[in-house]
């Protein structure tokens, strides 16, 4: 059972597509319960209405808080995605998911979206382990990581994003100088994160030339 919640960001009447919005945030204490005011979830508030006003009423938005903060060994991030998609199997019926997840919520989404109604994954500065591995068949996934991140080192997002090639359509846009907490270049992520979500959801062309290449079938780019 979990203790997870789901806070509606958008809920058009009529959606084409869902996103799921996942925060980061890292333990501070066995079993410690998420607030909604912590600066983890706060962080993915601009990220999640970026998102919104760009799937204008195609697309439902919504965030998920988490039952625990960090990797709880009883109650994972993963398992409150897992609780969280039926969820919105319940509310919107069988439509196309993205999932859009920061550091630790990057990691669950990138192991947590082999759920076969998600249609593509977003990671901002995924906080990610060399022993990760994720199936993401069928699935189109975009990394994107600030190369001065020194939480969640770029060269292990890099190195799963290679790994889940084999498996997935994978992208991973390089941001120079962006840090971990995506403050100093927070305007762009939201817009990588929004114009994918928005490409693979809703075949709406995203405006970057880096996404343009990234859905091209480019692997790596500078952003």
């Amino acid at each position: 059972m979990t203790g997870a919640r789901l806070v509606p960001v958008r809920t058009p009447r009529d959606p084409e597509g869902v996103v799921v919005v996942l925060h980061g945030g890292a333990s501070r204490g066995d079993r410690v319960m998420v607030s909604p005011a912590q600066l983890s979830v706060l962080r993915m508030v601009p990220v999640a209405r970026r998102i919104a006003r760009a799937g204008r009423s195609r697309l439902a938005v919504h965030r998920l808080l988490n039952t625990h903060r960090g990797w709880d060994s009883q109650t994972t991030p993963v398992m409150d995605l897992a609780w969280a998609l039926e969820q919105v199997t319940a509310r919107h019926g069988d439509l196309p998911v993205s999932l859009v997840g920061h550091s630790l919520g990057g990691r669950a989404a990138l192991l947590g979206g082999s759920d076969p109604q998600v249609r593509s994954v977003v990671a901002l500065n995924p906080w990610v382990t060399p022993a990760d591995r994720a199936d993401l068949r069928g699935t189109r996934v975009l990394v994107v990581h600030g190369t001065d991140d020194r939480i969640a080192p770029l060269s292990r997002s890099a190195d799963f994003a290679r790994r889940l090639a084999a498996t997935a359509q994978v992208g991973f846009v390089a941001v120079p100088g962006a840090r971990h907490a995506m403050l100093r270049h927070g305007r762009t992520f939201e817009a990588y994160a929004a114009e994918f979500v928005t490409a693979t959801l809703l075949g709406v062309p995203p405006g970057s030339e880096a996404l343009t290449a990234v859905l091209d079938g480019a692997a790596y780019v500078e952003g």
